[in-house]
């Protein structure tokens, strides 16, 4: 099982009596998952005689995870992997993609046969690098001096049937090269591999809590990554490592470890679980590197915001139904708000598509025709309804894996949306939340959305551009956004989070009205009436409180002469002095115009 079911294991069960022995592989890539577990299975192993727990890792700093259990015992066991050669770059490398492309050029033209796999970064790098690679075979060709190549790319947004050819072996007298991100690090095991070329770089996903602002970034792999992809030519015969980065980069610069997940992303999920184990001060739990305060806070805030913690952070029943659902916090919260607005059965299923990577693929040489077919499914108003039209549409043609190739959509992806959404609903079932439908009034479901993500709401400032209500914030719209390029834009929006890539792009976005904003959020908005308005309000009221005319003759006539010097009418301001107009004061600047509106 993964570490995110076990840790669902740990919500049934404190102690998992169910289980006398787990045993964790890769502790060394510190998921977000993994490091809570060690904390809670910490306190296990304290507790139960019975229990065993084994961690295990090729690159694994076993000093510290000993010390951090009780100094518990460390066994080193040998390896049977070949003999590995590592050669360092003697100058540090400009343009590294550039130098892979070079490197693989020159082991497919000087080297015996051998397999050859290639590390990047991410999608676009992957692309680049094979079509150089493809081209320079192809002048070489021309000129009789290249033998065959089979180049193949892997990367997550891959369709299924491609990811598969690179597990293919490669026909006789062809070599294979194979470029990889670093899904290839651990995940996959490929026979045949002798030679591995590592750029030395890795794409990080970093949260800034004061922006709440997710940065995908390009950053140094640590010594133990390293250490990783050089393992992989050493698989089934004595290979070469070729490192593009110096010697001195890799003792000096690199860190020992990947920065854990934990101190580097949104903690919201991690907080309302341990809320729900009874841990009330989150900063004497036993994590192993405990996350930032500022982090920690902030997720806090956040789920004040939604209504899982009360004022005091204790946690309230609508947060203990939404630590049932394995789902983030929002998204929780948006199944059962569907509920009470009678959609919960479109909202299902656009978590469902959200719990997945996207369902469109963009090929590259096809760009055109698949955004042309993207277009087709798109819902003007908001991506989260586009990806539940998808799904529909899906579900109306059968369910059919060759209706998803015509469409340009990933039939593997659309299958797993689908058990998910199944799960989902069983866990609705125990919940008892009804499963309502909405029919095709989609603007309640825009509602519910619009309660998951009304603190991350944003108002028009030019075209395509947004600001952030709260922090102002500059938002753009991503170009693939349904929003993107209509003929009008929304004034207010919600988004699921900030990626910072080349601009500050909103990922899954959905326009809303003001009036919902207000509703569902109040401690962040309030509506405002217009001057004009406030004034027809209270010259309605002052007209209510007038006596009718004749009723207090006592008294009138002075009455009417302050009126009439006051030059008021009867239905105006009844005994109010006209008090002269102040003259503006010299150098002292006017008061700035009200602000009306949102």
């Amino acid at each position: 099982m993964t570490d995110g079911v076990l840790l669902r294991e740990t919500l049934r069960e404190t102690d998992l009596d169910t289980y006398s022995c787990i045993i964790m592989d890769e502790a060394h890539e510190r998921s977000l998952h993994t490091d809570v577990l060690f904390g809670i299975l910490k306190k296990v192993v304290a507790r139960r005689r019975d229990f065993r727990l084994i961690v295990t890792s090729a690159t694994l700093n076993a000093d510290k995870f000993s010390a951090f259990f009780g100094s518990v015992p460390v066994f080193i066991i040998p390896g049977r992997t070949f003999p590995v050669e590592v050669l360092y770059s003697k100058t540090p490398v400009d343009d590294y993609v550039e130098a892979v492309v070079k490197q693989a050029l020159a082991i497919h033209l000087g080297h015996p046969a051998g397999d050859i796999l290639v590390f990047l970064t991410g999608q676009e790098e992957i692309e680049a690098a094979c079509g150089a690679i493809a081209e320079r075979l192809r002048q070489l060709d021309e000129q009789g001096s290249a033998p065959p190549m089979s180049i193949l790319p892997i990367y997550s947004q891959l369709p299924s049937d491609l990811q598969a050819k690179i597990f293919q072996a490669a026909p006789e007298g062809v070599r294979k090269c194979v470029v990889s991100t670093n899904i290839a690090e651990t995940s996959l095991t490929l026979d045949g591999i002798l030679y591995v070329v590592d750029s030395g770089m890795c794409k990080l996903k970093v949260f800034n809590p004061r922006m709440g602002m997710d940065a995908l970034q390009v950053f140094p792999c640590s010594r133990a990554a390293v250490d990783q992809r050089k393992g992989r030519a050493g698989r089934t015969g004595p290979g070469i490592c070729y490192r593009l980065f110096t010697e001195a980069a890799f003792k000096h610069e690199m860190l020992q470890n990947t920065l854990p997940e934990i101190q580097r992303t949104n903690l919201g999920n991690v907080v309302l679980l341990l809320k729900s184990l009874n841990v009330d001060n989150l900063l004497d739990f036993d994590f192993m590197d405990p996350p930032p305060v500022e982090n920690l806070l902030n997720s806090m805030f956040q789920l004040w915001v939604l209504g899982a913690l009360d004022g005091l952070g204790a946690l309230t029943a609508l947060g203990a139904k939404m630590v049932e659902f394995p789902v983030d916090p929002p998204l929780a919260k948006m199944l059962l708000v569907g509920e009470q607005l009678g959609c919960s059965n479109e909202i299902v299923t656009a978590v469902a598509m959200l719990s997945v990577p996207s369902p469109f693929f963009r090929p590259k040489d096809r760009e055109e025709a698949s955004d042309a077919a993207r277009e087709k499914f798109f819902v003007p108003e908001s991506d989260h309804l586009t990806l539940l039209n998808v799904y529909t549409q899906w579900k109306n043609n059968g369910y059919r894996g060759d209706w998803c190739n015509t469409h340009y959509l990933h039939a593997k992806g659309l299958r797993k949306a689908r058990e998910v959404r199944s799960q989902l609903l069983d866990i609705m079932k125990q919940q008892r939340v009804q499963l309502r439908f909405a029919g095709h009034d989609w603007d309640v479901a825009r509602q519910a959305i619009c309660s998951a993500y009304f603190h991350n709401a944003a108002r028009l400032k030019g075209i395509g551009e947004y600001v952030n209500c709260r922090s102002g914030m500059p938002c753009h719209l991503h170009p693939s956004s349904a929003l993107y390029g209509l003929g009008y834009t929304p004034d207010y929006i919600v988004y699921h989070e900030l990626v910072m890539t080349s601009k500050e792009y909103m990922q899954c976005v959905t326009a809303v009205e003001p009036v919902w904003l207000a509703e569902q959020g109040p401690m962040f908005f309030t509506i405002k009436e217009s001057r004009r308005g406030g004034e027809e309000r209270k010259r309605q009221k002052r007209e209510e409180s007038q006596p009718p005319v004749g009723v207090a003759a006592t008294g009138a006539a002075p009455e009417e002469g302050r009126r009439e010097s006051g030059g008021r009418s009867s239905l105006g301001l009844a005994g109010a002095s006209a008090a002269p107009r102040r003259r503006q004061e010299a150098g002292k600047p006017r008061a700035p115009p009200r602000r009306f509106g949102l």
